[in-house]
């Protein structure tokens, strides 16, 4: 018997199974951090969190009624599904890479030297950051 090799990509039911909250092995490590921070991880995101409402969107076209009101449920639906998509992103996020043994705060890696850019163009002309909590006021620090 020859040794099975291990995948680096989700099948299709591996992938489904993700979309609802499974890990996937340590081999896909690589996939998914590069799901959850690449480039297009956003789109990713939107699409993996409308995977479980599939059944109910299609639920709400088998209700009696026009068309139309069908449909607007549908798009209700999916419009309160997406806003709540977004709103726990972040969140979302850091427990899937929690979840498959990487780092929580893992952020992509242009967004980072995006913003260690913009940082240190501030700072060159204002000078460094105060720190938070602490205001200056005539010399004096009130916190």
């Amino acid at each position: 018997m020859s040794r099975k090799t291990q995948r680096t990509r989700p099948g299709p039911l591996q992938w489904l199974g993700y979309a609802v909250g499974r890990t996937l092995p340590d081999s896909m490590r690589d996939w998914v951090r590069n799901d959850l921070v690449g480039d297009w991880a956003v789109p990713r995101h939107l699409v993996r969190s409308m995977v479980p409402f599939v059944p109910v969107f299609a639920a709400f076209f088998l209700f009696p009624g026009p068309l139309g009101l069908r449909a607007s449920m549908v798009l209700l639906g999916v419009l309160l599904a997406v806003f709540y998509a977004v709103s726990y992103m972040a969140q979302n996020r850091s427990r899937r890479l929690e979840r498959h043994g990487l780092p929580p705060d893992l952020e992509n890696p242009k967004k980072a030297s995006r913003h260690d850019a913009e940082k240190a163009a501030y700072e060159k002309l204002h000078g460094p950051s105060v720190t938070w909590g602490v205001e200056r006021r005539g010399g004096n620090e009130l916190r």
